[in-house]
């Protein structure tokens, strides 16, 4: 009798633990240690539900434990099926779109520490005609690469860069505008942590000089690793007050998914008021780290977010540059002036 009693308790106990990894932000734990790290790999952890199926089937071969474990198979069924469905209905899709005189074109690709040479960025950039270029983890001497091959291209571009330091590559972040959107002042200061940036690694926040035109932010969010999780998650807080405006597109490397967005909407918004474009586009369920991985395996943690005056045209994200020696996948994405 003993043994049967704890063995349901077993079963019990990690369908509990299962429903919550699911879907944590039911709970308030999508932000919390392992919770945030399970739900951002969302493939990967489908994948292990479906080897511990297979496990537990085998077991249910031996009779004694037969009961105890097709339960506990039906159990990991289940995490690898609400997995699964949520990545599906996020979606795989994305596709490219015609840019206009009333669209943007953003492109953000983290560049680990500026491997992709200047000249694969610019490439892309021209090819994809974009007017925002954002690249985490690039200093100001390879934005200004960029950008004159890009001028060279046609294709001329404003450079705008904050440092932390000098020491690691990783603690710059710089963007590219075009003139075409007008000239551009950046207001964030080079000081690590609210009320001006984010904590350990810069964003960048372009205001338009004149006052027209959406405001821009580079962002570079720090990983929710064990002794950052505090400035992770005040990260994503600062991030979502800087889409508290009107007219705001930021995209980047904010090393988070939809998932742990949760609670940081306003107005309909996924963090603060703005809406995540993959989502719109029906592309969130795609994988855009690590590159080492298939796209369903991987995180989908690189966005481009816009204010609702902004819709959606496109996105992708681009399997294509997974030799180009980044750990990310770029992104881009089209938006048009809403009517």
């Amino acid at each position: 009798m003993l043994p049967r009693i704890i063995g349901w308790v077993l079963v019990l106990g990690t369908a509990a633990i299962a429903l919550v990894l699911v879907w944590p932000q039911a709970f308030g734990l999508q932000n919390q240690w392992v919770a945030a790290h399970v739900v951002a790999l969302r493939g990967t952890a489908a994948a292990g539900g479906i080897l511990a199926l297979i496990v537990f089937l085998l077991l249910a071969l031996a009779r004694p434990l037969r009961v105890f474990a097709f339960a506990m198979a039906a159990v990991f069924a289940l995490f690898a099926v609400g997995n699964v469905a949520v990545l599906t209905a996020r979606g795989f899709g994305g596709s490219a779109a015609e840019t206009g005189p009333d669209s943007v074109t953003v492109l953000s690709w983290n560049t680990l520490g500026e491997v992709p040479e200047a000249s694969t960025i610019a490439d892309l950039a021209i090819e994809r005609g974009a007017d925002v270029v954002v690249l985490p983890e690039t200093t100001e001497p390879l934005g200004e690469e960029v950008a004159i091959a890009m001028r060279e291209g046609g294709s001329p571009m404003w450079v705008h860069t904050a440092a932390y330091d000098d020491i690691a590559k990783a603690r710059s972040t710089t963007i590219l505008i075009s003139p075409g959107l007008g000239d551009y002042d950046v207001i964030s200061p080079e000081v690590p942590g609210p009320p001006g940036n984010t904590n350990t690694l810069p964003s960048v926040v372009a205001e338009p000089s004149d006052g027209t035109g959406p405001r821009i932010i580079a962002v570079h969010a720090v990983a929710p690793i064990r002794w950052e999780l505090r400035n992770w998650r005040s990260d994503l807080d600062w991030l979502a007050e800087q889409c508290a405006g009107d007219d705001v597109i930021m995209a980047g490397d904010f090393n988070a998914t939809v998932d742990h967005f949760a609670g940081h909407g306003i107005d309909g918004g996924d963090m603060g008021r703005c809406t995540d474009a993959a989502a719109q586009a029906g592309a969130a369920g795609l994988g855009t780290w690590p590159t080492d991985v298939a796209p369903f395996f991987g995180s989908p943690i690189d966005h481009v977010m816009a204010t609702p005056n902004w819709s959606v045209e496109a996105f992708e994200v681009l399997v294509g540059y997974d030799d180009a020696g980044s750990d990310h996948r770029p992104i881009v994405s089209t938006l048009v002036a809403a009517d």
